[in-house]
Order: structure tokens, then C-alpha cells, then sequence
């Protein structure tokens, strides 16, 4: 019960005073997709606060390996918070104020405060020790207020310029719009399959031990099948594994011969299920993420990671999978690539 108590007074005070004040002027967010900024106290950031931020607001996007992180923490003092830097994507504000007389700490959330499609949140305390305790039970949902905006700003992004040919080809085939970035192409067409590659994307990779970096690419894209619905059954776990590895066996060829796209199936990265839904809550599903590795021979090659959601097409009757993939040097980071991803399968609409 005590823990019911400080749950529930905190989510009293979480209901975020959320406006949305234009106060931008039409200026574009800066940072890295990935990275929460925080400004606070050096003696704040230096203290056993910085396990708890640490530990609720970096979390991993599992079962992925190398481990992919949701954020990147950096830090800034209020006297080193100017410039450019104030457009940061994603800012948490520590704060204490000795004059703050509440029981519990203030949450409060800020949208398009120094920049467009910034998100703000601040936290006020009367000292270190109820921002400590604040911290503890709150910080779950300031990361989903932070997880959701991430992804939400590439949607907005990738709406702005759309490709009629390849829109038009998604609806006439599987009934459905998705936001693809500009540049995107369709490269195979089955009347049941489509491979939608994004346009190819470099990253900085830095070789740890050197301090150097070079230029590596990733390559994504999307995959989007259908085949009929039947049962509930087939939206459990194992069954839509099945189907997932028999359409790839026969969509996806590697370019070596006899190599096709397969799901991996060790301990370490098992795929996981769970249920969820599109941005605007109108489609419900089931979300598959996990790691492909291309099969055929006694020695498989590399892969990458997948993220997948499924849904049953009310129109169709038909189960819609839309299937974003990965392929990228371990070396580097792919967090962002993989936002990118979950921004596509959540901008899914029915046409």
C-alpha cells in the first residue's frame, strides 16, 4: 500500500502541465536522436542521483546484441545552458529550490519551448533528497514521455514529403499508408510481398582505443506481407515466427546462392512479443522484435535486427505484417536506425 500511495500521488503531480506553447520561432531541434540532455548542478549529476538517471532513463531496446540503448545522457550546468544548445531535442531540467514547500516534487512538461518539436521536462525539488526519491518512482514515466516523442518526431518528419507512386502501390496492394522517408524505393513487388529499402544512411563509427573514426553504412528497410487470417491463434509468438521464416525463405535470397533471410534463434536474442498500437491507437496488434541471420548453408552469414508489427486488416480480413530491418557494422550505433523503424510500422494507417 505504500508503495500504491507514492505511486499514485506521483502520478498527481506528473499529469505534466503540458502546453504547448509556440515559443520556437520555427527553429529545428539539435542533438543526436537518442540522447537526453540534462541540466542540473554539477553537484547534482556527481551525486547517487546519477545511478538512478542512469539506470531508468538508459534503457535497452531488447533482445538485441550489441546491447541498443533508448538514450545517451549528457550533461550541461543552468550557467553552461546557451547558445544553440538550447534547441536539444530532449531536455530533463533537475531542480532544486529551497522555497519549493511542497510534499513531493513538481513534474512538469514543456513541448516547442526553444525549438520545434522539442520536448522540455523539469523537475523541481525542495532538496536533494526528495528529488532522489522523486527520481526513484518517477523516472519511468519520464523516459516514456522522452521514448514516445522520439519516435513521434521522425513520424512528423517522414509525413512532410511522401512518395505518391510508392503510397499509391501500398494502398492498391495491402490497403495501408505508412511514412517513408524521402527516397525510399521499392526494389521487389509480389502481389503478397513488397521490399522497401530506405535510402542508405552513414554513420561516424569510432574505433574504441584509436579516437579515430571512419564512415560506415547502414542499410534498412521495410518489409510488408499478407496472407490470410483465420484464428486468434495466429497471433501468438510461435506462429507468426513460422510464418515470418516461410515468407522470407521464399522473398528475401541473399545474393550468395542458396542464402535466404532467417529469424535467429539463440538464447541471447530469442525474439519478443508483446501487444501494441499504432500512434493514433486506430490499428491494435502484436510488435515482434528480434535478429534475422541469412540461412541455406551449414555456416550461416551475418545479419542484423528486425522490429515487426502485425495487425489483422479489417477491410481485407488479411494479417498485415510490416517488417522494418537493419544491417549494420556492430561498431557503431543503432539506436537511431531503429527509431526510424518504429516511427514507420507506428505511422500505419488503413486506406
Amino acid at each position: 500500500m505504500k508503495f500504491l500511495f507514492v505511486f499514485l500521488g506521483f502520478t498527481l503531480l506528473f499529469s505534466l502541465s503540458s502546453c504547448d506553447q509556440k515559443n520556437y520561432s520555427g527553429l529545428n531541434v539539435t542533438g543526436k536522436i537518442g540522447e537526453i540532455l540534462v541540466v542540473c548542478d554539477d553537484a547534482i549529476w556527481e551525486s547517487p542521483l546519477k545511478a538512478e538517471l542512469d539506470t531508468a532513463l538508459t534503457q535497452f531496446i531488447l533482445p538485441y546484441w550489441p546491447d541498443v540503448v533508448t538514450f545517451e545522457l549528457i550533461h550541461r550546468s543552468e550557467r553552461n545552458f546557451d547558445g544553440a544548445i538550447k534547441r536539444h531535442r530532449n531536455v530533463l531540467f533537475l531542480t532544486l529550490d529551497k522555497t519549493f514547500k511542497e510534499s513531493q516534487s513538481l513534474i512538469e512538461s514543456r513541448k516547442d519551448v526553444w525549438a520545434n518539436r522539442q520536448l522540455v521536462i523539469e523537475i523541481t525539488s525542495r532538496d536533494l533528497e526528495q528529488l532522489y526519491e522523486t527520481c526513484k518512482d518517477g523516472l519511468p514515466e519520464v523516459h516514456q514521455s522522452f521514448d514516445d516523442a522520439e519516435w513521434n518526431r521522425i513520424r512528423k518528419y517522414f509525413g512532410e514529403k511522401q512518395s505518391v507512386y510508392l503510397n499509391e502501390k501500398l494502398a492498391k496492394n495491402f490497403g495501408i499508408h505508412m511514412d517513408l522517408p524521402d527516397g525510399s524505393n521499392i526494389v521487389t513487388t509480389q502481389p503478397n510481398f513488397f521490399t522497401i529499402e530506405l535510402p542508405n544512411a552513414s554513420r561516424p563509427i569510432e574505433f574504441v582505443g584509436t579516437g579515430q573514426q571512419d564512415v560506415g553504412a547502414i542499410y534498412s528497410g521495410i518489409m510488408v506481407y499478407q496472407y490470410p487470417f483465420q484464428d486468434s491463434s495466429e497471433l501468438t509468438l510461435s506462429n507468426l515466427l513460422l510464418a515470418r521464416d516461410t515468407m522470407l525463405k521464399y522473398n528475401v535470397p541473399h545474393e550468395t546462392s542458396r542464402l535466404y533471410m532467417g529469424t535467429q534463434y539463440t538464447d541471447l536474442v530469442f525474439p519478443e512479443a508483446s501487444q501494441a498500437k499504432n500512434y493514433d491507437g486506430s490499428i491494435s496488434g502484436v510488435e515482434m522484435r528480434g535478429m534475422f541471420v541469412f540461412k541455406g548453408k551449414s555456416i550461416h552469414t551475418t545479419g542484423g535486427v528486425f522490429w515487426a508489427f502485425h495487425f489483422v486488416h479489417p477491410k481485407t480480413n488479411k494479417l498485415v505484417c510490416i517488417s522494418g530491418y537493419v544491417d549494420a557494422p556492430a561498431t557503431t550505433s543503432w539506436t537511431h536506425s531503429l527509431r526510424e523503424i518504429e516511427a514507420i510500422w507506428k505511422s500505419v494507417t488503413i486506406q
